[in-house]
């Protein structure tokens, strides 16, 4: 939820330490649809004014950020630098890359490559087709972990205690109408995720967006991320996610395999978990 500028008083404000104001000042950054103005960084981060370009101006000495045009600020060459220095240093990355070509290739959809930071999938890779249109996840976009499919696809493969911890916040986000937000209903979700190998959001992150996911393993059996595909519901129908399900499963456990993990043998799914969201 948006916050609201400058309400947060000195006192409230001395309660985080000045590296959380500084994340949370980076965080807000690299938000989509930058370059921003300093006003809608306090905005989004509750931190005063005077907070927020103190932090920005040591951000732009040291090249995490810059200036642009209106008063805003964009991230900086260093912080890029440093950001396309890990993603390129990453076995998983590595071993993504070629996989979401060719799931983009063979389904024509916008195919890309999450990971979870507490509640949120963290969106890291991305192959996208030329299209007249695009979806909003971007590399450095995040959503809760319950409304979108990789979220789905990465709860479905936690160990029960560590999915019903995410399950378990008071007043779960709905970003759509159609989101599931009942404990009892996202279980269910998880559940025939689970069965089938994928999950399926059904326009709960995006109106009119649907995508297909499916979790990727390490060497130790625990989850690093998931795989998926994303279009607009007229072209990625119900129909559609039967076909492309198995697909994008396949694609994340060819990556997991790389990555070490002993994947299970691919056996018919039960006609009653097949096809349903």
């Amino acid at each position: 939820m948006v916050k609201a500028v400058n309400t947060r008083s000195v006192d409230q404000e001395l309660v985080k330490g000045p590296v959380d104001k500084a994340m949370e000042v980076l965080e807000a950054l690299v938000l989509p649809g930058g370059p921003h103005r300093l006003g809608d960084i306090a905005r989004r981060t509750g931190l005063t004014k005077p907070t927020v370009h103190r932090h920005l101006r040591t951000m732009t000495e040291y090249g995490f950020a810059e200036p642009a045009e209106g008063g805003s600020y964009r991230p900086g060459p260093r912080l890029l630098g440093l950001a396309a220095a890990a993603l390129n240093d990453s076995r998983a990355i590595e071993l993504i890359r070629p996989v979401l070509a060719d799931l983009r290739a063979r389904t024509g959809h916008v195919a890309f490559y999450a990971v979870r930071h507490a509640g949120d999938a963290v969106y890291l890779e991305q192959s996208e087709p030329a299209r007249e249109y695009r979806v909003s996840t971007r590399p450095g976009h995040s959503t809760p972990l319950h409304a979108c499919g990789v979220g789905l696809a990465m709860l479905s493969a936690l160990p029960a205690e560590e999915a019903e911890a995410v399950l378990g916040v008071p007043e779960l986000e709905a970003r759509t109408p159609q989101a599931p937000t009942d404990p009892a209903a996202l279980r269910a979700v998880l559940a025939r995720a689970a069965l089938c190998g994928y999950a399926v959001d059904d326009e709960y992150d995006e109106p009119d967006v649907r995508s297909v996911a499916a979790p990727v393993m390490d060497a130790r059996g625990e989850v690093v991320g998931a795989i998926g595909i994303s279009g607009l519901t007229f072209t990625l129908d119900p129909e559609s996610t039967q076909v492309y399900g198995p697909m994008v499963r396949a694609a994340a456990r060819t990556v997991s395999t790389q990555l070490g993990a002993r994947t299970p043998v691919l056996g018919a799914v039960p006609a009653e978990g097949r096809g349903k969201r």
